[in-house]
């Protein structure tokens, strides 16, 4: 398989699930704006839409959007448990989490990647829209559990996660949703999660 990626961006979650699941693939580090990648190619002949993740499977066909890219390679080891069993209710409600991190939580984040300057207003609505969201993480986590779904790791939480993680770079401060902060670092001590943001270049690897 093939990820086409951003670093930092939300294909990272793909990116972690990849070394999660411990099978071989590629990555080609693309340029979205320019819409090409690394390997030279024209990325908007890969995902028209021209935004990561774009993912090759083992048969060649292209996988595009998060939550189906996710969900997608979930499904190719069952036994791993990063998304519950079709037909289920545990998988609606992965299905409801991965729609809501998609179409909440990163949209909520979008005005600070929008390349607009924000005056004071602006960031406070943003703000205040992104601790909406966050809150609802808090909620998730308030009866002890240590993921979304529960005590096991789920695709749900490799997006969650990454999407999270920008509001230290956009300095926007979780200190009153406690239980996701500690959610955040448990995620990001995954050896899959260092793994991955060391080869996107987030952090160095320990000597």
């Amino acid at each position: 398989m093939k990820l086409y990626y951003k670093p930092g961006a939300c294909s990272m979650a793909s990116h972690i699930i990849l070394n999660e699941l411990g099978v071989a693939f590629d990555l080609d580090k693309t340029d979205t704006e320019a819409g090409t990648t690394e390997a030279g190619d024209d990325f908007r002949q890969i995902s028209p839409n021209g935004y990561v993740p774009a993912l090759v499977t083992n048969g060649g066909d292209i996988v595009t959007e998060n939550p189906a890219v996710l969900q997608y390679l979930a499904d190719q080891a069952p036994d791993a448990g990063l998304a519950p069993a079709h037909g289920t209710l545990a998988r609606t409600r992965l299905q409801e989490l991965l729609n809501f991190v998609s179409s909440e939580l990163h949209k909520s984040f979008g005005p600070f990647f929008s390349g607009v300057e924000m005056d004071d207003t602006r960031r406070e609505k943003a703000e205040a829209g992104v601790q909406r969201r966050a809150a609802y993480i808090e909620s998730r986590l308030a009866d002890g559990r240590d993921f979304l779904l529960g005590d096991t790791f789920t695709v749900a939480d490799a997006y969650a996660f990454v999407v999270l993680n920008w509001a230290g770079f956009v300095g926007v401060n979780l200190d009153g949703h406690p239980k996701t902060q500690a959610y955040v670092a448990r995620i990001a001590a995954r050896p899959a999660s260092i793994k991955a943001m060391i080869a996107e270049g987030l952090m160095e690897q320990a000597a």
